[in-house]
C-alpha cells in the first residue's frame, strides 16, 4: 500500500512538473518569441497564459514598454560656422515588430542603443553642419528635432523599433567659443534695441508734429470765431451809441463825460494836470445848474 501511494505521489509530481513546463505567462509590459529547437515558431505580443512543448520549446521575453537611451557624454558636433558645439542628448524608443528586432539585434538593447546611436548622431551632424550656433542654440532647435526624430525613426524600423522622440538636453558652447558668439548676440540685441528706438522716436516726431498742426489750427479757428464774435459786438455797441445820440445828444455825452471820469480817476494815485477852464471839466462845473446847450 505504502508502495503504491508513493508511486501515486511521484507520477502527480510528475505531471505537475510537466504541466508548469507547458505553460508560460506573457506580462502586459512584455513581448514573448517561441523557439522550438532555436528557430522562432512564434511571436506573443498580448499578455495571456499559453502553452508549449516542453524541453522541445524554450520562451525568451522582451519589454515592450517606452526605453530610453541617454548619452553617457555630450558629443561634439561642428556648425555650418565651422565652430564647435557640445550635444546632451537622449532617445525614447520602443520595440515594435520583436521578430525583426531578435533577427536583427540577437534582442541585445545594447546593441539596438548603439544603432540608435549611430543614426542620431550622423542626423545631428548633417542637421548642425546646415545650421548656425544660434540656429541650433535657440532658433530652429525644434526642428531639427524632429528631423532628427523621423531621420532616426526611419532607420530604426530595419531592426523593429520605433523612435517616439528625440530630444536635446542640453546644447553647450565650448569655453573658447561662448564668449564671442555672446558678444555677436549682445551686438545684435542692441543694433534691434536701437532700432526699436530710432522707430520710436520718428513716430513720436510725427505725433507731436500732428498734434502742432492740429493745435494750430484749432487756435486759428478759434481766434476767426472770436474775432468775428467780437466784431459783431463792436457793431451792435456802435448801433447803440448811434441810436442814443440821436434820441439824446446832450445825454450821450454827459454819459460818456461820466464813463471819462470814472476811468480817470479809478486809482487814488491817478493825478491829471488840466486847466480848470478845460472842456473835460464842463459838467462837473455845471453839476449845480442845467447844462449850457
Amino acid at each position: 500500500m505504502k508502495n503504491y501511494t508513493s508511486t501515486l505521489l511521484g507520477v502527480l509530481v510528475a505531471l505537475l512538473l510537466l504541466a508548469s513546463s507547458s505553460l508560460y505567462i506573457v506580462d502586459q509590459r512584455q513581448q514573448a518569441i517561441l523557439f522550438q529547437l532555436g528557430e522562432v515558431v512564434d511571436v506573443k505580443t498580448a499578455p495571456g497564459l499559453y502553452f508549449k512543448i516542453p524541453l522541445a520549446q524554450n520562451v525568451r521575453y522582451f519589454d515592450s514598454r517606452i526605453l530610453t537611451m541617454d548619452t553617457a557624454e555630450p558629443e561634439r558636433f561642428i556648425t555650418s560656422e565651422k565652430k564647435n558645439v557640445l550635444v546632451d542628448l537622449f532617445v525614447k524608443w520602443r520595440i515594435v515588430d520583436v521578430k525583426q528586432y531578435y533577427v536583427s539585434v540577437r534582442g541585445d538593447e545594447m546593441l539596438a542603443q548603439t544603432r540608435l546611436a549611430q543614426t542620431v548622431n550622423s542626423s545631428l551632424r548633417d542637421e548642425f553642419g546646415n545650421r548656425t550656433v544660434h540656429d541650433v542654440v535657440s532658433g530652429e532647435r525644434d526642428k531639427i528635432m524632429e528631423i532628427m526624430r523621423q531621420k532616426a525613426d526611419a532607420d530604426a524600423r530595419k531592426i523593429g523599433v520605433e523612435v517616439v522622440d528625440v530630444r536635446l538636453k542640453r546644447v553647450d558652447l565650448p569655453q573658447e567659443v561662448s564668449e564671442s558668439v555672446y558678444r555677436r548676440m549682445e551686438a545684435e540685441r542692441k543694433r534691434v534695441a536701437n532700432e526699436l528706438r530710432s522707430t520710436g522716436s520718428a513716430e513720436s516726431e510725427k505725433i507731436r508734429a500732428d498734434a502742432d498742426r492740429q493745435r494750430e489750427v484749432i487756435l486759428a479757428e478759434a481766434y476767426r470765431k472770436a474775432q468775428e464774435v467780437k466784431g459783431e459786438g463792436d457793431a451792435k455797441a456802435s448801433a447803440i451809441y448811434a441810436g442814443a445820440f440821436q434820441a439824446n445828444p446832450e445825454f450821450y455825452a454827459f454819459y460818456r463825460s461820466m464813463d471819462a471820469y470814472k476811468q480817470s480817476f479809478k486809482n487814488k494815485g491817478d493825478m491829471l494836470v488840466l486847466e480848470p477852464t478845460s472842456e473835460f471839466f464842463k459838467y462837473i462845473k455845471n453839476s449845480g445848474r442845467a447844462a449850457p446847450k
